[in-house]
């Protein structure tokens, strides 16, 4: 009996997936839990493992397709069955081929098909040729004969030409005229023009000849090796211009001093205690800055304004699939050492590719780092509707003034805060940032003892 096979829904957040690579074709045979396709969330990757023995009868769907949740995504059974009732509205379905019916047994009565095209009307409006048409020089009402024997010649399609003959017919200087603005063809890259494949500006054969390794797909560049934009990098840049578009970004700047939360790590060391890292400091001090100042700890939906009551912080991580923004959530009831762990836990979870999807959504600020990797100041992207994101950039050595009025030098960490400018002003983005200087430079680690005024 045929089953379909669904689409799971990743977390209670998740209510598409994209089927990014289908590991089977119809009229395989799968056994129970074998991967069927690969499919991606926001940012997380899964398998998608048959519930059914026996043969793919149907693919639905697309490879890069949006998939919702619970739809029908594959029928799997014994050969012969129907998969019709199983078929989603998303269109056509790849099924099981079905044995051509032999010429005889078309009735009398059936229209029936030929290659050629039909009769052009009185308005001379070229119809579509396939590529054995052109082959058996078949005639179009849009192309003259001679065109079409010299486009053929020439690996082109003529009915994709524009025409400058009566009626906008194709006529052989058409044909012409494209010929001289591309290389001669060897004969077997006019095979594969004919298949759909342009030849570059010049190819790599004797006097510029276009060989068929020269042939490419129509669009590709000189020189670059141009692939499409899918999965989980489609979706970061649908996310990042939306966030461009829909919100007005403001950045922020400023410096803190790394001495105390450097003495501060070294005490910790040597009580015995657990190893934190310059991030986690600055985490911990951004939910505690957050407490104090709710309106950066909130989203800005247009005609609304959510404040949370608790800080839910993403971190933003460098996995192998990408960037992706895990969240702690309720961090602002975590201590240093709880926090800590958390986002060790979640990043990895990244990197290894267990990520659950709830993990990936639910945020009120984000935090992202890219001072490791030598950049000191850069201007944060908006995760809307998260009305601010908080950058981190390198260590910078910089002068200070001591109170003797005597100069030294000393180690300071850059941050960046951009900022929503619809739902909060510059002022009060600058006091947050006084207040989480101040933390990290004067009570690195500790509970937030400065009140905001």
């Amino acid at each position: 009996m045929a089953e379909p096979i669904i689409m799971p829904r990743q977390g209670q957040s998740v209510e598409s997936c994209i089927l990014t690579e289908w590991k089977v074709n119809v009229g395989d045979q799968v056994a129970e839990g074998d991967v069927l396709a690969v499919i991606e969330t926001d940012k997380a990757s899964f398998d998608l493992e048959s519930t059914a023995a026996g043969t793919v009868l149907a693919l639905f769907w697309e490879a890069d397709d949006d998939v919702p949740v619970l739809a029908n995504v594959a029928v799997v059974g014994n050969d012969g069955e129907d998969v019709e009732e199983f078929r989603p509205d998303n269109g056509s379905a790849t099924s099981a081929p079905e044995p051509a019916p032999a010429a005889t047994e078309v009735p009398s009565s059936a229209p029936q098909a030929t290659e050629a095209a039909a009769p052009a009307s009185s308005d001379n409006v070229a119809t579509p040729v396939s590529a054995s048409t052109m082959a058996t020089g078949g005639v179009s009402a849009g192309v003259s004969p001679r065109a079409r024997k010299l486009a053929f010649r020439h690996g082109l399609d003529p009915e994709t030409l524009d025409g400058t003959g009566p009626n906008g017919r194709v006529i052989e200087r058409d044909v012409e005229a494209v010929i001289s603005g591309r290389p001669r063809l060897s004969a077997s890259a006019v095979s594969k023009a004919r298949d759909g494949l342009e030849a570059p500006i010049r190819g790599k054969g004797l006097a510029g000849m276009a060989l068929a390794s020269d042939m490419r797909e129509p669009g590709a560049i000189e020189g670059a090796k141009v692939e499409p934009v899918k999965g989980i990098r489609k979706l970061v840049a649908e996310r990042m211009i939306q966030s461009l578009q829909t919100s007005a970004q403001l950045t922020l700047n400023t410096h803190f001093e790394l001495t105390a939360a450097q003495a501060y790590r070294k005490e910790r060391v040597e009580a015995g205690k657990s190893k934190i890292s310059i991030n986690d400091l600055i985490a911990y001090a951004q939910i505690q800055a957050l407490g104090a100042h709710p309106e950066l700890n909130a989203h800005f939906l247009g005609n609304r304004f959510a404040v949370f009551e608790k800080v839910h912080l993403g971190i933003a991580v460098d996995s192998p699939r990408g960037l992706m923004v895990p969240v702690v959530k309720e961090a602002s009831e975590l201590s240093l050492e709880a926090l800590s762990a958390e986002i060790k836990k979640l990043a990895i979870a990244c990197r290894e590719g267990t990520i659950q999807p709830d993990d990936l959504s639910g945020g009120s600020c984000t935090l992202t780092n890219l001072g490791m990797l030598g950049v000191s100041t850069f201007t944060p992207v908006l995760n809307v509707p998260e009305v601010a994101i908080l950058g981190v950039g390198g260590i910078e050595l910089k002068p200070k003034r001591l109170e003797s009025g005597e100069v030294e030098y000393a180690e300071f960490l850059p941050l960046s805060l951009t900022i929503d400018h619809q739902a909060v002003d510059g002022a009060p983005a600058a006091r947050f940032l006084q207040t989480l200087v101040s933390q990290l430079e004067e009570n690195p680690g500790q509970p937030l003892s400065i009140t905001n005024e």
